[in-house]
């Protein structure tokens, strides 16, 4: 089962890894992002093409599921307008056995941060910019890539 969801509205965190232990693995990972409120941020918006971001976060979980004998993938992004605290991104994965489960969900989120194509834009106050991509994120998703 691999599930992928783009949307505005928020997520339960506890009934999308419910649904992966139903499948009966033996074993669920799960990494779940929230708006950081650093330098009194009050909004970070997100914005997409979805036909490339559908494209490009299936293919992520397509090749996790290539790399990890998983028996469940649950991608949620949400885009739109969102305050410090909530709820950004659910990476969940499932599988018989705990290191599949722990390192394919930690690919995906490196991967996810370097590859899925989300354009943020922070607001503090009155002034706003769009956020460039972080090195350290790219050091994250390299350690995931093979050589070809």
């Amino acid at each position: 089962m691999i599930e992928i969801r783009v949307q505005p509205g928020d997520f339960d965190p506890a009934i999308e890894l419910a649904r992966l232990e139903a499948l009966g693995g033996g074993a669920v990972a799960s990494f779940v992002g929230q708006v950081r409120g650093d330098g009194g941020l009050t909004e970070l918006f997100l914005d997409h093409y979805p036909a490339m971001t559908d494209r490009m976060l299936r293919a992520l979980a397509d090749e996790a599921a290539g790399r990890w004998p998983l028996i469940g993938v649950v991608l949620i992004h949400r885009i739109g307008a969102l305050g410090a605290g909530e709820r950004i991104v659910l990476v969940a994965t499932a599988s018989a056995h705990r290191a599949a489960a722990l390192e394919s969900c930690a690919f995906l989120i490196d991967r996810l941060k370097t590859d899925a194509p989300f354009w943020k834009r922070e607001r503090f106050g009155d002034r706003s910019h769009w956020v460039d991509a972080r090195e350290a994120d790219d050091v994250a998703a390299d350690r995931w890539r093979r050589p070809d």
